[in-house]
């Protein structure tokens, strides 16, 4: 049987559904994921009625994956522009870095209500699997096949750099002004020295 697809959706339409996910996200951020009531978000969203959610999300689950694919389409969207303007493996994973870091900094409340997201459980996808570093991972094994990068095990080290990454949002949390333009200066030197090839 062929399924016919949805009907596009009409722009006044998808303006209310960014409006409600960027309500969710500032709720989220502010008091944590089980607090996201729709109540609270109709509220913050200056909305008349639950309702008007409802409407555009059929439960809470599709909400919430609404909000996860917004914050991580527009992260990708921005590493993948920094890493493809690299020229080589150990400047892509600076940008790598530097991309996620800046991001982390400029949309805060965005990867806080993210990362609460997921430490709730909430959204699994991906997360803490292979597939979520993925693309890190063949990033450096490029590198190591044209020899730019000494041998190691591209999984631990793709690992160890989302980790690193993803620290600064509860680092920030706690420290506001933390200088984000440093910790990524730091990031890089330590990987680009753990992974660049020894000229030697």
């Amino acid at each position: 049987m062929q399924v016919s697809p949805a009907p596009p959706r009409s722009p006044a339409a998808e303006a209310r559904r960014a409006q409600v996910v960027a309500a969710t996200l500032a709720v989220v951020a502010d008091g944590g994921y089980r607090d996201a009531t729709f109540a609270r978000i109709a509220a913050h969203a200056g909305l008349s009625s639950t309702r008007l959610i409802s409407y555009h999300f059929a439960s809470k689950e599709a909400l919430v994956a609404a909000c996860v694919e917004s914050v991580v389409s527009a992260l990708g969207a921005e590493v993948g522009a920094r890493v493809r303007a690299a020229t080589t493996a150990p400047e892509r994973l600076a940008a790598y870095i530097t991309a996620v870091v800046g991001f982390s900094d400029v949309h805060r409340r965005e990867m806080s209500a993210l990362l609460q997201i997921l430490l709730a459980g909430a959204w699994s996808a991906d997360v803490g699997t292979p597939a979520a570093t993925a693309p890190l991972e063949a990033l450096l094994r490029e590198g190591q096949r044209t020899g730019e990068l000494r041998a190691f095990d591209p999984a631990v080290v793709a690992s160890a750099v989302q980790r690193a990454v993803e620290a600064l949002p509860f680092r920030l949390a706690a420290e506001p002004e933390l200088d984000c333009d440093a910790w990524a200066r730091e990031l890089v030197e330590l990987f680009d020295r753990g992974t660049r090839r020894d000229p030697g």
